[in-house]
């Protein structure tokens, strides 16, 4: 009875070795993986890149599984001088993958480190890239992406405004550079680059009073240009329009004159007609005008001196012969 418990229990041990020996030696590898085998420690072979079900020796091979997708690394805002000295915050970001994976497995075994050697050398890149450019350089696009001008603000007394420098680089470029001097020293560890990008661009706190004060001055110039055009141009139109009416006024009074000697001319007309047709009505048109005339030149405070051959005094004098029947003295002043 005991040896067959004893026979029994060695079954069973077979079949736990088998199992763990069959279970150690066989192995998946999924689509998104890939796989380093290592044996004490060391990779041998090639690495396994196709999906499925592969073996090994069991308890001397290990295996080693790293990502085979396109990975992503965000980069830590950084304070960058341009070359124009403007410190901007800088964000950036990556994309990456493992592209070989034995000399990645030997330089960084894992993502964890691989990420710290991306933060170092593409953040090393982006500084020094920055640095050789000027902001509008980061800013833009790139050079063939020019921004609309207001014609307006061209030309005047204030010279050219709100126009920006030429652009030679752009910020493309300066990201392929960027991204093509990282690739470089990035191979060395069997990462390859599949692009990298500036997420945002900010000016720096301590810079950010001056730059609004900036703006506001290009601004205030800006409309203080266009009221000066406006006081000129006002100042234009009030002149053309005292010209005007200027012209106007003396075109008018020409006229005026002109009709009314016109007028005049065949009054006397009309009168001298008049005259030589019926000399009694020329007496009493006359008599009547000077009536009117002393009309307007006599007033109740009015003191005339008057000579004796004057048309005004005759009149008078005749007048006065007939109701006193004596002549008037001619020193006399006429009230």
């Amino acid at each position: 009875m005991r040896k067959i418990y004893l026979l029994q229990a060695a079954v069973i041990a077979v079949v736990v070795l088998l199992l763990l020996i069959f279970s150690g030696a066989f192995y998946t590898v999924d689509q998104t993986e890939q796989v380093i085998i290592t044996q004490f420690g060391q990779p041998v072979g090639d690495p396994i890149i196709n999906p499925g079900l592969h073996f090994k020796i069991p308890f001397v091979q290990n295996v080693n599984t790293l990502d085979k997708r396109f990975l992503e690394w965000d980069g830590a805002p950084v304070a960058i001088p341009t070359r124009d000295k403007t410190y901007i915050h800088v964000n950036t970001f990556a994309r990456w993958r493992i592209e070989n994976p034995k000399l990645y497995f030997v330089r960084l075994r894992d993502e964890r480190s691989a990420l710290s050697r991306l933060e170092d050398i593409l953040g090393s890149e982006t500084r020094n890239s920055i640095a050789k450019h000027d902001l509008i350089e980061i800013v833009r696009t790139d050079k063939d992406r020019q921004p609309l001008h207001d014609e307006s603000l061209k030309g005047g007394p204030t010279g050219t405004i709100g126009v920006l420098p030429p652009i030679q680089f752009g910020r493309l470029k300066i990201e392929e550079e960027i991204k093509a001097a990282a690739t470089q020293k990035l191979s060395e560890f069997g990462i390859a680059v599949l692009d990298f990008r500036i997420k945002r661009v900010n000016y720096n706190p301590d810079v950010l009073d001056r730059i609004y004060q900036r703006m506001i001055s290009e601004r205030l110039q800006i409309a203080q240009r266009f009221r000066s055009e406006g006081e000129g141009e006002s100042a234009r139109i009030a002149g053309q329009r005292d010209r005007d009416l200027n012209e106007i006024q003396s075109n008018a009074y020409r006229q005026v004159q002109q009709i009314r000697g016109e007028s005049d001319a065949k009054a006397t007309e009309i009168y001298a007609r008049a005259y030589t047709q019926n000399p009694q009505a020329a007496e009493f048109y006359t008599f009547l005008k000077t009536l009117e005339t002393y009309r307007k030149i006599f007033t109740r405070d009015s003191t005339l001196v008057l000579s004796t051959d004057s048309d005004i005094f005759a009149l008078l004098k005749h007048a006065a012969e007939k109701s006193n029947g004596s002549p008037i003295q001619a020193e006399a002043p006429a009230k």
